[in-house]
């Protein structure tokens, strides 16, 4: 009977044990899918903000706006 209850023990100690792994890998999984759409987010605002440069040209302070969103969505200012 001891045998069994060990077994029992042991697999349940087990599931414990994938549960927390597979907790830990849903939240790194989250982190990581956030990551790529901020990316994603950047280089869409990165390629409007070169397209759009002289719309911002032609506002007054609109030089200040350009430079803030470009640093903000960390596009590289030509």
């Amino acid at each position: 009977m001891s045998i069994y209850l060990l077994n029992l023990v042991v697999t349940i100690a087990m599931f414990i044990v994938l549960v927390f792994r597979a907790w830990v890998e849903h939240k790194n999984y989250r982190i990581m899918w956030k990551e790529l759409e901020w990316r994603r987010t950047c280089e869409t605002v990165g390629k409007i903000l070169k397209a759009e440069k002289s719309l911002f040209t032609k506002v007054e302070g609109g030089e200040e706006l350009y430079d803030m969103l470009c640093e903000l969505f960390q596009c590289k200012i030509e």
